[in-house]
């Protein structure tokens, strides 16, 4: 049933309706009037939103930069309380992705997580060819027991690690990145990634999809 033919219908129906003249009709035909072009106007709407086609450019839209990085030399502690040097960690022979996230996220840190994991799925065996590493942007709460069942909910496997440390030395790394969240409430989503012997890293900024996570992946030298 068209939508004319439907709002065509709702009309004769007002019309039997409201054959009396008294008051509490006119009344009641008022009311039955405003529902009825109420229920067209969502209906159209509905029905819009129905044939309306996709867009591919509005699903996933990221900003691409470049930008060279001094690593400040902190010592963070990974999910299994494994200390790292930060700076030798990630000046490696492997390409290197980071992200900066917390355990307790449910907004941006999962579907950055989600990149991650699908990326190791796609690797497969070689996926310990590549350093991911998700730093943490909520120490006092992201002990090594959380964050080894954060990467657990994600079946992480060999090769991505999830760092914390001090509020200063993780303040001091996310400077560093130009990605300083003073609330971790405030997060934005960030990826950056190295290539072995480059001296800048490729920024992404924005809700990446997995397509366009990897395809940068890919154009960093990771298959």
């Amino acid at each position: 049933m068209g939508i004319d033919h439907y709002c065509r219908i709702r009309g004769d129906i007002i019309r039997q309706q409201t054959l009396s003249p008294d008051k509490e009709g006119r009344r009641g035909e008022n009311q039955l009037r405003n529902r009825v072009i109420l229920m067209c106007a969502l209906l159209a709407v509905f029905v819009g939103l129905l044939v309306l086609p996709p867009n591919p450019a509005a699903a996933s839209k990221y900003e691409r930069s470049m930008k060279k990085l001094t690593i400040p030399d902190v010592v963070l502690v990974n999910q299994e309380g494994k200390k790292v040097r930060l700076k030798t960690f990630l000046q490696c022979d492997k390409p290197v992705v980071v992200d900066f996230i917390y355990a307790t996220c449910t907004t941006i840190c999962p579907v950055l997580s989600a990149g991650f994991a699908n990326l190791q799925r796609k690797l497969g065996p070689d996926s310990e060819n590549v350093r991911l590493v998700s730093i943490s942007i909520d120490p006092e709460n992201d002990t090594p027991k959380a964050m080894a069942e954060y990467l657990k909910r994600y079946q992480a496997k060999p090769g991505w690690n999830f760092l914390t440390g001090t509020r200063t030395d993780i303040n001091n790394v996310m400077k560093a990145f130009d990605a300083y969240f003073p609330d971790k409430m405030s997060h934005l989503p960030l990826n950056f990634i190295h290539e072995p012997g480059q001296d800048n890293w490729t920024r992404l900024f924005g809700l990446i999809s997995t397509r366009d996570f990897i395809k940068e992946c890919q154009e960093a030298g990771i298959k």
